[in-house]
């Protein structure tokens, strides 16, 4: 493919995936990472600074931890003096709030800003099954179109501006932690009276109780003793948290959503940075919440 040079920041265990991804699509990458040029991926061309990648790349992908580092890094791009960049596709989870933040401040400086997070691993990102929930203007949605395209074969527009995919990504990711931390629990409780874990997992995956968590996390990471699903117990604690509090700014139904931020957040703070698959030893055998 040829085409305008592409900009990505921010390669930790998804970046670097999502940036091999677009190498693949044939996108002239450039790239850059606090951390250093060592995990560029081959065929993109590792620079020193945000500034440098928002010279040289029309449009621009972060994959970055949270809503402060991609405001941050927005912030760069927006006062970059010599910036090429029109349009910055942001696959970070955020929240709502920080979307439209900072789809204000690009907007102020005339860049365009697609809030674009993404659903499914690393795995995901490899295979190119990757879910891309994205939601923009039309003219910004069909400006990032080639690099939409190039992430992952499955997209899905979601709405018409920052902070609605936002809001899709959160609550897909609230009903993933509720659904891997209750497996947890059953499966827990299953062992406990002499069930076998495999048989189990069968069971459930072909029953009313299957879900992600039956029919990959726990086949895949738990039950194998890999746990490593490329995603952490941190980034999930975060990105519950994030959904209970747009919740609350709304005054929505959180009674669930309550517990379900309580329990990641003691794993996250008992094992941080951990596989966020391993959330099943420590519900097995982990404390008891307190009260």
């Amino acid at each position: 493919m040829s085409g305008p040079t592409v900009g990505f920041v921010g390669l930790g265990n998804m970046g670097h995936e999502l940036a091999t991804t677009l190498v693949g699509s044939g996108h002239d990458l450039v790239v850059f990472d606090t951390a250093g040029a060592d995990r560029a991926p081959d065929g993109s061309t590792p620079v020193d600074g945000v500034a440098e990648v928002a010279r040289r790349a029309e449009t621009v992908v972060l994959s970055l931890p949270d809503g402060s580092v991609s405001a941050r890094v927005c912030g760069e791009i927006a006062d970059s003096l010599r910036r090429r960049t029109a349009c910055v596709v942001d696959t970070s989870t955020v929240g709502v709030q920080a979307s439209r933040a900072i789809a204000a401040r690009l907007g102020e400086a005339g860049v365009g800003y697609v809030d674009a997070p993404v659903s499914g691993g690393a795995a995901g990102a490899r295979a190119r099954t990757l879910a891309v929930m994205f939601a923009a203007s039309d003219e910004w949605c069909d400006r990032a179109a080639p690099v939409l395209a190039g992430l992952s074969d499955r997209r899905r527009r979601v709405g018409d501006r920052p902070g609605m995919a936002q809001a899709m990504k959160l609550a897909n990711n609230f009903l993933a932690a509720t659904a891997l931390a209750a497996t947890s629990e059953a499966i827990a409780f299953g062992l406990s009276v002499g069930l076998d874990m495999a048989t189990m997992l069968e069971v459930l995956d072909s029953s009313s109780g299957q879900s992600a968590a039956t029919h990959d996390k726990f086949p895949n990471h738990v039950l194998t003793g890999r746990y490593a699903s490329g995603f952490t117990s941190s980034l999930m604690a975060k990105d519950v948290r994030l959904y209970l509090d747009e919740v609350g700014e709304r005054d929505g139904a959180a009674a669930i959503g309550a517990v379900t931020t309580e329990v990641w957040e003691r794993f996250a703070a008992s094992e941080p940075g951990v596989d966020f698959t391993r959330i099943y030893p420590f519900t097995a055998d982990g404390p008891t919440p307190a009260g």
